[in-house]
């Protein structure tokens, strides 16, 4: 879909928009007068360009697949095509790997997985945050996790990434004080999506415990990212719990705690 520019409405990004927080955040810039580039490497993209049409936005989706880097500089070069500033970004796109890291999971995978929750969003933000300082304007909304501050026993390398984004997070709007852009990070808890169906966490006490709504994560976070907030946990009250009383524990009963919720069935003994 190509993009009309020649609208008053500011331009928004989302990545990984095709399911879950991400189109759900897709749907609030829609909703609040944004126009917007979404990508996904899903097909059911272009389902959400239309639904976020219909909410009154401008919408151009691309299938990408955002974890190689030729990827995110397609994406980046389809941005600059369209020749219109970025007012905010929502770095969203993510994916899971769960099981035993020395027996189960592949390496493949998980470096699958660095290369898109980690590279791809450094790689993205490095391009799109220059624009923003020399415009003096921009908001940047990184999806991170609770999982970010606590290891995560059984999704050792998710855990990882949600840990790198969280600080990378923190010390971008640190070195961006007075810029005029702020970043905020998006920090939800176990929430209904996708997620929770991939191989590997099918058994777990997690996949079966109530979930938060992505609906309500991502407004949360929309409005988050719009009041400037440094970081939003979102969801269930347990949630913001969970991560105020991490700050008392120590690694190792952390990792045990999140163990518990993690560990499937089929390894238990």
């Amino acid at each position: 879909m190509e993009l009309e520019t020649n609208t008053d409405r500011p331009l928004a990004v989302v990545t990984g928009a095709s399911s879950g927080i991400g189109y759900e955040l897709a749907k609030q810039f829609a909703q609040h007068g944004f126009d917007l580039v979404i990508v996904s490497e899903n097909p059911a993209i272009v389902e959400a360009a239309q639904i976020c049409e219909r909410l009154g936005a401008n919408v151009a989706s691309f299938i990408i697949d955002l974890a190689n880097f030729e990827g995110v500089d397609e994406l980046i070069e389809k941005i600059t095509t369209i020749g219109k500033p970025i007012e905010a970004i929502a770095i969203n796109a993510g994916v899971g790997v769960a099981g035993d890291f020395t027996r189960e999971t592949n390496l493949d995978d998980e470096l699958n997985l660095i290369n898109l929750n980690v590279v791809s969003s450094v790689h993205l933000a490095k391009h799109i945050v220059k624009d923003m300082v020399n415009r003096q304007k921009g908001r940047i909304l990184f999806t991170s996790s609770i999982a970010g501050v606590m290891p995560a026993p059984f999704q050792a390398v998710y855990g990882a990434s949600e840990a790198f984004i969280q600080s990378f997070s923190e010390a971008l709007r640190s070195e961006l004080k007075d810029t005029g852009v702020t970043v905020t990070a998006l920090m939800p808890g176990p929430t209904d999506t996708n997620f929770f169906n991939g191989p590997g966490l099918e058994d777990t006490l997690v996949a079966v415990s109530k979930k938060d709504d992505a609906g309500l994560v991502a407004q949360q976070g929309f409005e988050a990212m719009m009041a400037g907030k440094g970081h939003v946990i979102t969801g269930s009250f347990m949630n913001k719990v969970e991560v105020v009383l991490s700050k008392f524990k120590t690694e190792e009963s952390k990792a045990d705690a999140l163990r518990k919720s993690g560990e499937p069935a089929r390894l238990k003994h």
